[in-house]
């Protein structure tokens, strides 16, 4: 038996009228019943297409301010039945219910009302019943009937009208079955979400956006990215973006947003390998480069200002994935995009969401985005040396790249430049010794540095090897038990040490 069905009525009901017409007429043409009520029904009167009225087939008008016109057996019923069941067929020949093979649904736009700051009597009138409804239904019975459920899929519907005059397989049937408790459940969830006020005993995350990427972190593992990039970014050139890409890029935009003054940063693996603020942009890149030229190979590039020309021309001589700017003079544009696979984005004024989630074990870890930032006024000098301005704006700085560096993590700077850095170490001090190490091995003098630790020092260790390279100041949260001990040490070695009160761990 053929699993084809031939569509000979339809049920619309729209919110947005943009392409309904296009969709009415070729359902005029294939000479299929419609049904429809209010404003849409309107709307298709006015083409000139015969439309019956959903209030004629259940006989009750709409009602409650239009809340219920929809909700009615004869409607539900003609949704519902199931063609091959004699008892489905027996009771809507016995109630008059006439079959519904289409149902075209425009959920009312609630998200859209929430982001606009509409009052809430506005927003719970933008909770869509009837339309939700309808497509459940139809979903449900989609061995027998086609659900529209949102504007994304009328091209979708025209296509097959225009392949097959109007028949519609069962893949095709159950495909967008398939779309259709996608849109179902993401509305339910925004819903939720909007009810749920930021509480945390549940959690609901729907995205409707995603992208196949070529594979995961991985070539042998998959990889899909949910989510809007294009509501962050212009992409201007390049290749396709990768898994390890994006993850790249999460982490140069949580860095540069640290930093209002000009500034300059390459990332690799997730942390900065060279960043520098300084007046001139093409000079934040020189310094930033400096940090680290071997590890910047093939690295991330990020900047919170509008490149130009002579700042292209110095960062065209390395090779590197992708770049991140507010903007690129035209003549910058022209040298960046001479390497075809070179991804060059343009960021837009999107800020990032204030909650991050992270997949673990067989569930998901919820928590807010570390957006602590630590002011002069803020810091606590813990020793009799006290830090000078120009070294409170160092530790400053450094304490910026020590809150975006995975733990455990420990950062040398001087003159708002990244000197070196050790992360991801399972001991601070092997940390520190491999930020030292990275220093002198590009010629850094670090007398004079600074040293920011993610966390608190449990020994005296780490202000003892400082101390031994020349590093004259030092931020850290504070709360170890044995804070006294390098506490003393800096005293005793003219040391300036001051604690933040605020841990800083990135895993």
């Amino acid at each position: 038996m053929s699993d084809l069905k031939k569509i000979k009525s339809a049920l619309i009901s729209v919110f947005h009228k943009e392409r309904v017409d296009e969709i009415v007429k070729k359902l005029q043409q294939l000479d299929v019943k419609i049904y429809s009520t209010g404003g849409t029904k309107k709307f298709i009167e006015e083409m000139g297409v015969e439309v019956t009225a959903v209030e004629e087939l259940t006989t009750y008008p709409s009602i409650l301010g239009g809340r219920v016109k929809t909700l009615h057996p004869k409607v539900f019923g003609g949704i519902l039945s199931r063609r091959d069941n004699e008892g489905d067929k027996a009771q809507i020949a016995e109630y008059a219910i006439p079959e519904i093979d289409l149902v075209i649904v425009d959920l009312y736009p609630f998200e859209a009302t929430v982001a606009s700051g509409a009052s809430e009597a506005d927003i719970i009138e933008k909770i869509d019943i009837g339309g939700i409804a309808l497509i459940r239904a139809a979903a449900k019975n989609f061995t027998d009937v086609v659900i529209v459920p949102s504007r994304d899929d009328y091209d979708t519907l025209l296509g097959l009208l225009d392949e097959k005059q109007g028949e519609t397989s069962l893949p095709d049937r159950k495909e967008f079955a398939r779309k259709a408790f996608s849109v179902s459940s993401h509305y339910d969830s925004a819903i939720f979400n909007y009810f749920n006020g930021g509480k945390d005993d549940l959690l609901r995350i729907s995205h409707n956006n995603s992208k196949v990427l070529r594979y995961g972190e991985n070539p042998h593992q998959r990889g899909v990215f949910f989510g809007n990039f294009d509501q962050m970014f212009e992409k201007l050139n390049g290749k396709e973006i990768s898994y390890n890409n994006l993850l790249d890029i999460d982490s140069a935009v949580n860095l540069i947003d640290e930093f209002d003054e000009t500034t300059f940063a390459i990332l690799k693996h997730n942390n900065a390998c060279g960043c520098a603020t300084r007046p001139v942009l093409a000079d934040a890149w020189k310094d930033a480069l400096a940090g680290d030229p071997v590890s910047a190979f093939g690295g991330i590039l990020i900047t919170n200002k509008q490149v130009d020309a002579e700042t292209a021309a110095e960062i065209n001589k390395l090779f590197f994935e992708v770049i991140i700017a507010h903007g690129y003079d035209i003549d910058a544009f022209e040298i960046l995009r001479m390497k075809k696979n070179r991804i060059i984005l343009v960021r837009k004024e999107v800020s990032l969401p204030g909650v991050q989630y992270r997949s673990i074990l067989n569930g998901v870890l919820y928590q807010d985005r570390d957006l602590k930032q630590e002011t002069a006024d803020e810091l606590k000098v813990v020793t009799v040396s006290k830090p000078n301005d120009k070294q409170i704006c160092d530790l400053l700085f450094a304490n910026k790249l020590v809150k975006q560096s995975k733990s455990n993590t420990i950062v040398l700077a001087r003159g708002n430049q990244l000197l070196a850095s050790g992360v991801g170490e399972t001991s601070r001090v092997d940390a520190l010794k491999h930020a030292i190490e990275k220093a002198e091995s590009f010629g850094f003098d670090l007398r004079g540095a600074v040293m920011s630790s993610d966390a608190f020092f449990p020994f005296a260790d780490c202000v003892e090897i400082a101390h031994g390279v020349g590093i004259e100041c030092v931020i850290q949260p504070g709360g170890s038990i044995r804070d006294q001990d390098s506490i003393d040490f800096c005293n005793d070695h003219n040391m300036a040490m001051v604690f933040t009160g605020t841990r800083h761990f990135k895993h």
